[in-house]
């Protein structure tokens, strides 16, 4: 039997936020920090002609604000944090993450990039056009 999951809607976190909320909102609907989404709202709002700001003064008036209760002061799991950037580890773990994925995705792509320039896949096209 699974258990049911919590329908996640996208409040409007004050106690969390610095001047409505918007940003905390925005990182708790998606699992996202909430210093990440501060940096791109800012830039957007530098980059954005102001339509960044008028987005965001329509989301303090459209969303609700989260209720007081709704906090993790109740006896609900909390979600750990798995990786290393989430979790607030040092710079130096963090990179060596990124780095090991990086070094991962380049391998991959080197291993696509043989096959695609080989004769077996010319082959194989040509037996799939048939």
């Amino acid at each position: 039997m699974s258990t049911p999951t919590k329908k996640r809607e996208l409040l409007r976190d004050k106690k969390n936020g610095k001047i409505a909320g918007i940003c905390a909102g925005i990182a708790n609907y998606f699992g996202w920090e909430v210093w990440l989404v501060r940096i791109v709202v800012v830039t957007s709002f530098i980059f954005g002609q102001g339509f960044t700001l008028i987005l965001y003064i329509a989301a303090w008036f459209i969303l609700d604000e989260k209720p007081k209760s709704a906090t993790n002061d109740s006896h609900e799991p909390v979600e750990l944090k798995t990786k290393v950037w989430q979790a607030g580890a040092p710079p130096h773990g963090a990179f060596r993450e990124i780095s090991g994925d990086y070094n991962d995705l380049e391998s991959r792509l080197q291993s696509m990039e043989t096959y695609v320039t080989s004769n077996a896949y010319k082959l194989d096209r040509e037996l799939n056009r048939l």
